[in-house]
Protein backbone atom coordinates (compact mmCIF):
# COMPACT_ATOMS: atom_id res chain seq x y z
CA UNK A 1 0.00 0.00 0.00
CA UNK A 2 1.12 3.08 -1.17
CA UNK A 3 -0.46 6.56 -0.37
CA UNK A 4 -0.32 9.84 -2.68
CA UNK A 5 1.86 12.67 -1.40
CA UNK A 6 5.05 14.01 0.68
CA UNK A 7 5.02 11.84 3.94
CA UNK A 8 7.12 10.66 6.48
CA UNK A 9 9.60 7.51 6.23
CA UNK A 10 8.43 4.54 7.45
CA UNK A 11 10.63 2.94 10.72
CA UNK A 12 11.56 5.94 12.26
CA UNK A 13 11.52 6.52 15.59
CA UNK A 14 13.33 8.07 18.31
CA UNK A 15 15.47 6.81 21.10
CA UNK A 16 13.25 4.68 23.14
CA UNK A 17 13.91 6.15 27.18
CA UNK A 18 12.22 6.48 30.41
CA UNK A 19 8.87 5.71 31.18
CA UNK A 20 5.88 7.24 32.76
CA UNK A 21 3.35 7.30 34.86
CA UNK A 22 3.17 3.62 36.23
CA UNK A 23 6.57 2.81 34.56
CA UNK A 24 4.29 2.45 31.51
CA UNK A 25 5.79 3.65 28.19
CA UNK A 26 3.38 5.68 25.92
CA UNK A 27 3.56 4.96 22.41
CA UNK A 28 2.43 7.61 19.62
CA UNK A 29 2.28 6.21 16.06
CA UNK A 30 2.15 9.39 13.60
CA UNK A 31 1.37 9.76 9.99
CA UNK A 32 2.29 13.27 8.79
CA UNK A 33 4.02 15.16 5.41
CA UNK A 34 7.56 15.21 5.62
CA UNK A 35 7.01 18.99 6.05
CA UNK A 36 4.62 19.05 8.99
CA UNK A 37 7.00 16.54 10.59
CA UNK A 38 9.94 18.76 10.49
CA UNK A 39 7.74 21.75 12.22
CA UNK A 40 6.04 19.85 14.76
CA UNK A 41 8.36 17.20 15.92
CA UNK A 42 11.09 19.58 16.79
CA UNK A 43 14.21 18.01 18.82
CA UNK A 44 13.21 20.56 21.97
CA UNK A 45 9.53 18.32 22.16
CA UNK A 46 10.72 14.89 20.90
CA UNK A 47 13.43 15.29 23.83
CA UNK A 48 11.44 16.69 26.33
CA UNK A 49 8.50 13.81 25.81
CA UNK A 50 10.91 11.21 25.57
CA UNK A 51 12.34 12.18 29.12
CA UNK A 52 8.55 11.89 30.08
CA UNK A 53 8.19 8.48 28.77
CA UNK A 54 6.63 9.46 25.36
CA UNK A 55 8.09 7.49 22.57
CA UNK A 56 7.68 8.81 18.69
CA UNK A 57 6.95 6.28 15.83
CA UNK A 58 6.62 7.17 12.11
CA UNK A 59 3.66 4.91 10.69
CA UNK A 60 4.82 2.58 7.93
CA UNK A 61 2.37 3.87 4.66
CA UNK A 62 3.73 0.27 2.62
CA UNK A 63 2.14 -1.95 5.55
CA UNK A 64 -1.29 -2.42 6.57
CA UNK A 65 -1.62 -0.31 9.83
CA UNK A 66 -3.07 -3.23 12.08
CA UNK A 67 -0.10 -5.05 11.84
CA UNK A 68 1.75 -2.08 13.05
CA UNK A 69 1.83 -0.73 16.91
CA UNK A 70 0.72 -1.27 19.79
CA UNK A 71 0.00 2.22 19.42
CA UNK A 72 -1.81 3.99 22.47
CA UNK A 73 -2.10 7.16 20.32
CA UNK A 74 -1.83 7.94 16.59
CA UNK A 75 -1.34 11.63 15.19
CA UNK A 76 -2.00 11.84 12.10
CA UNK A 77 -2.45 14.81 8.98
CA UNK A 78 -2.44 12.95 5.42
CA UNK A 79 -4.86 14.11 2.70
CA UNK A 80 -6.70 11.74 0.39
CA UNK A 81 -10.05 9.14 0.98
CA UNK A 82 -7.47 6.41 0.49
CA UNK A 83 -6.05 7.65 4.62
CA UNK A 84 -9.32 8.27 5.18
CA UNK A 85 -10.75 5.10 5.03
CA UNK A 86 -7.68 3.17 6.69
CA UNK A 87 -7.19 5.35 9.68
CA UNK A 88 -11.72 5.64 9.90
CA UNK A 89 -11.52 1.33 9.89
CA UNK A 90 -8.54 1.01 12.43
CA UNK A 91 -10.68 3.56 14.91
CA UNK A 92 -13.04 1.39 14.31
CA UNK A 93 -11.32 -2.28 15.29
CA UNK A 94 -9.08 -0.71 17.70
CA UNK A 95 -11.18 1.38 20.25
CA UNK A 96 -8.02 1.18 22.92
CA UNK A 97 -6.12 3.61 20.87
CA UNK A 98 -6.64 7.42 21.23
CA UNK A 99 -6.97 8.37 17.54
CA UNK A 100 -6.03 12.50 16.86
CA UNK A 101 -8.36 13.29 15.65
CA UNK A 102 -11.67 11.26 13.75
CA UNK A 103 -11.35 11.61 9.90
CA UNK A 104 -14.78 12.66 9.48
CA UNK A 105 -14.49 15.55 11.97
CA UNK A 106 -11.30 16.88 10.41
CA UNK A 107 -12.67 16.41 7.07
CA UNK A 108 -15.53 19.12 8.40
CA UNK A 109 -12.59 21.47 8.13
CA UNK A 110 -12.03 21.52 4.83
CA UNK A 111 -14.49 22.96 3.41
CA UNK A 112 -14.96 26.78 4.44
CA UNK A 113 -18.55 26.56 4.67
CA UNK A 114 -18.79 23.66 6.97
CA UNK A 115 -16.17 25.25 9.06
CA UNK A 116 -17.72 28.08 10.24
CA UNK A 117 -21.24 26.54 10.39
CA UNK A 118 -20.86 26.21 14.08
CA UNK A 119 -19.98 29.27 14.89
CA UNK A 120 -22.83 31.13 13.81
CA UNK A 121 -25.76 29.52 16.51
CA UNK A 122 -23.59 30.30 19.29
CA UNK A 123 -24.75 32.26 21.99
CA UNK A 124 -22.21 33.52 24.22
CA UNK A 125 -23.45 36.72 25.12
CA UNK A 126 -23.00 36.03 29.00
CA UNK A 127 -19.50 35.83 28.31
CA UNK A 128 -18.06 39.32 28.14
CA UNK A 129 -18.33 39.37 24.27
CA UNK A 130 -19.82 38.56 21.24
CA UNK A 131 -18.72 36.03 18.81
CA UNK A 132 -19.89 35.73 14.85
CA UNK A 133 -18.86 35.53 11.08
CA UNK A 134 -18.69 38.00 8.77
CA UNK A 135 -21.33 38.17 6.31
CA UNK A 136 -20.14 35.40 3.21
CA UNK A 137 -21.54 34.41 0.06
CA UNK A 138 -20.48 30.75 -1.33
CA UNK A 139 -19.77 30.77 -5.01
CA UNK A 140 -20.02 27.22 -6.04
CA UNK A 141 -17.81 25.59 -8.89
CA UNK A 142 -20.73 25.15 -11.28
CA UNK A 143 -21.24 28.89 -10.80
CA UNK A 144 -20.87 31.76 -14.07
CA UNK A 145 -17.84 33.56 -13.02
CA UNK A 146 -19.49 35.97 -14.76
CA UNK A 147 -23.08 35.78 -12.63
CA UNK A 148 -20.35 36.83 -9.06
CA UNK A 149 -21.16 40.75 -9.50
CA UNK A 150 -25.16 39.98 -9.65
CA UNK A 151 -24.88 37.38 -6.92
CA UNK A 152 -22.83 40.17 -4.55
CA UNK A 153 -25.28 42.88 -5.49
CA UNK A 154 -28.42 40.64 -4.99
CA UNK A 155 -27.33 39.81 -1.18
CA UNK A 156 -26.28 43.58 -0.40
CA UNK A 157 -22.58 42.81 0.57
CA UNK A 158 -21.35 45.35 1.62
CA UNK A 159 -17.25 46.09 -0.70
CA UNK A 160 -14.36 45.36 0.00
CA UNK A 161 -14.53 41.70 0.06
CA UNK A 162 -12.31 38.52 0.84
CA UNK A 163 -11.99 35.95 -1.32
CA UNK A 164 -11.21 32.46 -0.29
CA UNK A 165 -10.95 29.42 -1.70
CA UNK A 166 -13.68 27.24 -0.91
CA UNK A 167 -11.88 23.52 -0.39
CA UNK A 168 -9.01 23.44 2.31
CA UNK A 169 -7.05 20.70 0.99
CA UNK A 170 -4.00 21.61 2.27
CA UNK A 171 -2.37 23.09 -0.50
CA UNK A 172 -0.75 26.21 -1.10
CA UNK A 173 -3.73 27.40 -3.74
CA UNK A 174 -5.48 26.59 -0.68
CA UNK A 175 -4.34 29.82 1.23
CA UNK A 176 -4.46 32.00 -1.73
CA UNK A 177 -6.24 34.65 -0.53
CA UNK A 178 -7.66 38.44 -2.30
CA UNK A 179 -8.90 41.47 -1.90
CA UNK A 180 -11.72 42.56 -3.74
CA UNK A 181 -12.32 46.84 -4.08
CA UNK A 182 -15.44 46.80 -6.35
CA UNK A 183 -17.23 43.54 -7.15
CA UNK A 184 -17.07 43.21 -11.59
CA UNK A 185 -13.48 42.15 -10.38
CA UNK A 186 -14.52 39.11 -9.09
CA UNK A 187 -15.65 37.48 -12.08
CA UNK A 188 -11.61 37.28 -12.87
CA UNK A 189 -11.60 34.76 -9.77
CA UNK A 190 -11.95 30.63 -10.31
CA UNK A 191 -15.05 29.25 -8.26
CA UNK A 192 -15.50 27.42 -5.92
CA UNK A 193 -14.23 30.12 -3.59
CA UNK A 194 -15.87 31.97 -0.18
CA UNK A 195 -16.29 35.67 -0.32
CA UNK A 196 -16.31 37.39 3.09
CA UNK A 197 -16.90 41.00 3.79
CA UNK A 198 -13.91 42.75 4.71
CA UNK A 199 -14.11 43.86 9.07
CA UNK A 200 -11.99 46.67 9.69
CA UNK A 201 -9.67 45.19 12.89
CA UNK A 202 -6.63 47.57 12.97
CA UNK A 203 -4.41 45.27 11.44
CA UNK A 204 -4.02 42.30 14.08
CA UNK A 205 -5.37 38.70 13.96
CA UNK A 206 -6.12 36.63 17.21
CA UNK A 207 -4.44 33.04 16.72
CA UNK A 208 -6.39 30.67 19.05
CA UNK A 209 -4.62 27.46 19.44
CA UNK A 210 -6.81 24.69 21.30
CA UNK A 211 -4.85 22.01 22.51
CA UNK A 212 -7.51 19.65 24.26
CA UNK A 213 -8.27 21.94 27.68
CA UNK A 214 -5.29 24.54 26.86
CA UNK A 215 -5.64 27.71 25.61
CA UNK A 216 -3.25 30.14 23.78
CA UNK A 217 -3.32 33.22 22.31
CA UNK A 218 -0.67 35.01 19.68
CA UNK A 219 -1.36 37.81 18.31
CA UNK A 220 -0.46 38.34 14.28
CA UNK A 221 -0.26 41.72 12.37
CA UNK A 222 -2.78 41.26 9.56
CA UNK A 223 -4.15 44.14 6.85
CA UNK A 224 -4.51 47.60 7.82
CA UNK A 225 -8.10 49.45 8.02
CA UNK A 226 -9.67 50.26 4.95
CA UNK A 227 -11.18 53.76 4.78
CA UNK A 228 -14.21 55.03 2.64
CA UNK A 229 -12.11 57.31 1.04
CA UNK A 230 -9.67 54.22 0.36
CA UNK A 231 -12.47 51.89 -0.84
CA UNK A 232 -13.12 55.18 -3.28
CA UNK A 233 -9.56 55.27 -5.28
CA UNK A 234 -9.09 51.78 -5.78
CA UNK A 235 -10.78 48.53 -8.21
CA UNK A 236 -9.98 45.37 -9.12
CA UNK A 237 -8.75 42.05 -7.18
CA UNK A 238 -5.60 42.13 -5.33
CA UNK A 239 -4.05 38.72 -3.84
CA UNK A 240 -1.99 38.95 -0.68
CA UNK A 241 0.07 36.61 1.09
CA UNK A 242 -1.50 34.04 3.87
CA UNK A 243 -2.00 36.33 6.57
CA UNK A 244 -2.19 34.03 9.64
CA UNK A 245 0.76 32.15 8.92
CA UNK A 246 2.91 34.96 8.73
CA UNK A 247 6.11 34.41 11.44
CA UNK A 248 6.17 38.16 12.47
CA UNK A 249 4.29 38.26 15.93
CA UNK A 250 2.82 40.98 17.54
CA UNK A 251 2.82 40.04 21.12
CA UNK A 252 5.97 42.17 21.37
CA UNK A 253 5.01 45.13 19.72
CA UNK A 254 4.30 48.53 20.76
CA UNK A 255 0.57 48.43 19.89
CA UNK A 256 -2.86 50.36 20.79
CA UNK A 257 -4.08 48.61 23.99
CA UNK A 258 -7.80 49.18 22.39
CA UNK A 259 -6.92 46.99 19.60
CA UNK A 260 -4.10 44.74 21.35
CA UNK A 261 -6.06 43.65 24.02
CA UNK A 262 -6.49 39.90 24.14
CA UNK A 263 -10.06 38.53 23.86
CA UNK A 264 -12.08 38.11 27.45
CA UNK A 265 -10.95 34.56 28.89
CA UNK A 266 -14.36 33.68 29.69
CA UNK A 267 -15.53 33.81 26.04
CA UNK A 268 -12.64 32.31 24.77
CA UNK A 269 -13.32 28.68 27.27
CA UNK A 270 -16.61 29.34 26.44
CA UNK A 271 -15.83 29.09 22.65
CA UNK A 272 -13.43 26.53 23.00
CA UNK A 273 -15.31 24.47 25.17
CA UNK A 274 -18.41 24.49 22.71
CA UNK A 275 -16.54 23.86 19.58
CA UNK A 276 -14.56 21.20 20.65
CA UNK A 277 -17.71 19.91 21.44
CA UNK A 278 -19.64 20.47 18.22
CA UNK A 279 -16.35 19.64 16.02
CA UNK A 280 -15.75 16.73 17.82
CA UNK A 281 -12.13 17.74 17.53
CA UNK A 282 -9.44 18.26 20.22
CA UNK A 283 -6.49 19.95 18.56
CA UNK A 284 -7.21 23.52 16.47
CA UNK A 285 -6.73 26.33 16.05
CA UNK A 286 -9.32 29.75 15.42
CA UNK A 287 -8.53 33.18 13.78
CA UNK A 288 -10.06 35.63 15.32
CA UNK A 289 -10.46 39.21 15.24
CA UNK A 290 -12.23 42.21 16.90
CA UNK A 291 -14.01 44.84 14.73
CA UNK A 292 -12.54 47.76 14.80
CA UNK A 293 -13.65 50.32 17.16
CA UNK A 294 -15.59 47.83 19.48
CA UNK A 295 -13.70 46.20 23.09
CA UNK A 296 -16.13 43.24 22.56
CA UNK A 297 -17.16 42.28 19.17
CA UNK A 298 -15.28 39.28 17.48
CA UNK A 299 -15.38 37.37 13.88
CA UNK A 300 -14.16 33.96 13.46
CA UNK A 301 -13.39 34.12 10.18
CA UNK A 302 -11.39 30.81 9.85
CA UNK A 303 -11.04 27.10 11.94
CA UNK A 304 -7.55 25.39 10.86
CA UNK A 305 -7.05 21.43 12.26
CA UNK A 306 -3.41 20.53 13.48
CA UNK A 307 -2.00 24.39 12.40
CA UNK A 308 1.50 24.97 12.95
CA UNK A 309 1.79 23.99 16.48
CA UNK A 310 5.61 24.46 16.53
CA UNK A 311 4.92 28.91 16.58
CA UNK A 312 2.95 28.33 19.64
CA UNK A 313 4.74 29.37 22.87
CA UNK A 314 5.37 26.61 25.24
CA UNK A 315 3.89 23.99 22.54
CA UNK A 316 6.65 21.76 23.80
CA UNK A 317 5.10 21.06 27.37
CA UNK A 318 1.86 21.88 26.23
CA UNK A 319 2.28 19.03 24.02
CA UNK A 320 3.63 16.96 25.95
CA UNK A 321 1.15 17.15 29.09
CA UNK A 322 -1.69 16.99 26.74
CA UNK A 323 -0.47 13.33 25.52
CA UNK A 324 0.01 11.88 29.12
CA UNK A 325 -3.19 13.45 29.96
CA UNK A 326 -4.94 11.06 27.18
CA UNK A 327 -3.48 8.38 28.17
CA UNK A 328 -4.35 8.54 32.16
CA UNK A 329 -7.51 9.46 31.01
CA UNK A 330 -7.81 6.31 29.18
CA UNK A 331 -6.51 4.06 31.84
CA UNK A 332 -9.10 5.47 34.29
CA UNK A 333 -11.57 4.41 31.80
CA UNK A 334 -10.49 0.64 31.83
CA UNK A 335 -12.38 -1.83 33.82
CA UNK A 336 -11.06 -2.98 36.97
CA UNK A 337 -10.06 -7.09 37.03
Amino acid sequence: MRLNGEISSGGEEEEEETTTFSGQKVVVGYALTSKKKKSFLQPTFTTLARNKGIHFVAIDLNKPLPEQGPFDIILHKLSGEEWREIIEDYRQTHPEVTILDPPDAIQHLHNRQSMLENVVDLNLSDCHGKVDIPRQLIISKEEDPSSIPYEVTKTGMKLPLVAKPLVVDGSAKAHELFLAYDEFSLSELEPPLVLQEFVNHGGLLFKIYIVGETIKVVRRFSLPNISKRELSKFSGVFRFPRVSSAAASADDADLDPSIAEHPPRPLLEMLARELRHRLGLRMFNIDMIREYGTRDVFYVIDINYFPGFGKMPDYEHIFTDFLLGLVQSKCKKKPTT
